[in-house]
């Protein structure tokens, strides 16, 4: 029998993230039987191929999608949190989602102005995806360039913030001088979209997210001395500098990763980990990651399912739902100030 609390607390995260998954597998714009779904999965013959083809290469890849960012998102929260010591700090708050807009306007904005190879880029998903990696690759390596000189934490927090700024006032001017139908490309892709990649394209989303757990589990010691501190942190023998650039680092591969290939999420990020922290009770990195990354699976699943209106043929944009779920639950944890454990 298992007594402990956190433990149970994280086993009842893994069964209720399973549960939203089959749910989210079996629910979709097209009214297929529960029967069939578990047909389809199970690999035996399905009534119609056509709901074969839709639950394999479109709902299953969704699915993982929705997990995959829904984790990273919030994993890469708590690292901005805790590394901040800022609990309205988000993945996006080094201007890694800035950058990526920036690759991915100059693409697709550029293309009308220029033609050519880069007008070819302009209509490719890779083409997207590629700016959008290197947007935020860029960005990566001013903010790694500036937490090398730049010991204070808050002062890295304000110039992404500035990044942000000036990569959304270059994105102004070049929407200024583009086509409507480039223009309109590009806020598409602004809205978010789990349901755009083939397997392909997510199983290399998967590799990025499983690197950037990785970075973020070698990072639980400095996470938990950086909850007490930076002189605690310098105490007990940890470099300051080497940690902040895995954290750093650990961040911009998932949320760089996520927006590359899903477009720009908001809210994930900064709301999940102070649902994480409400249910576990916990500043313990080692407890409170695991509940972020199943957390973040459930909420983005459920958003997802909700974005798809089942039974309609409408879609809402993912950033809408989740900017619903977010903010309230930000605003209410704020309001509280209780067991924001910073």
């Amino acid at each position: 029998m298992i007594t402990n609390r956190p433990t149970r607390s994280i086993l009842l995260l893994l069964m209720l993230t399973i549960l939203v998954f089959m749910v989210n597998v079996f629910f979709g714009s097209v009214n297929i039987p529960v029967k069939e779904v578990i047909m389809s999965l199970t690999g035996q013959e399905v009534e119609q191929e056509s709901w074969n083809y839709i639950i394999q290469n479109y709902r299953l890849p969704k699915a993982v999608t929705a997990v995959l960012v829904g984790s990273g998102l919030g994993v890469s929260g708590l690292l901005m949190q805790t590394l901040f010591r800022n609990p309205l700090a988000g993945p996006f708050v080094l201007g890694i989602s800035s950058g990526a807009s920036l690759g991915v306007a100059t693409l697709v904005m550029g293309s009308a102005l220029m033609g050519g190879v880069l007008g070819g880029l302009g209509d490719s998903k890779w083409g997207i995806i590629i700016a959008s990696s290197l947007g935020s690759f860029l960005v990566l390596l001013a903010v790694l360039a500036v937490s090398i000189r730049v010991r204070d934490t808050m002062a890295i927090l304000i110039i992404g913030l500035m990044f942000a700024s000036l990569t959304s006032a270059i994105v102004g001017i070049l929407s200024f001088f583009t086509s409507a139908e480039q223009l309109q490309q590009y806020i598409f892709w602004g809205f978010g979209s789990l349901g755009n990649l083939s397997w392909n394209e997510v199983f290399i989303l998967g590799i990025v997210f499983f690197l950037g757990i990785a970075f973020s589990i070698f990072s639980l010691k400095a996470l938990n001395s950086l909850l007490l501190g930076e002189h605690y942190a310098k105490s007990m023998g940890l470099n300051i500098n080497k940690s902040r650039i895995l954290i750093i680092l650990a961040t911009s591969l998932l949320a760089g990763g996520i927006t590359a290939f899903a477009g720009p999420i908001a809210f994930i990020g900064l709301a999940i980990p102070h649902i994480a922290r409400q249910i576990m009770n916990s500043g313990n990195h080692s407890t409170l990651m695991p509940a972020v990354i199943f957390i973040g699976a459930i909420v983005m699943l459920i958003c997802d399912s909700i974005a798809q209106l089942p039974t309609t043929d409408y879609t809402l944009p993912i950033n809408a739902v989740t900017a619903i779920f977010g903010a309230p639950v930000v605003i209410w944890l704020l309001v509280r100030k209780k067991n924001m454990i910073f």
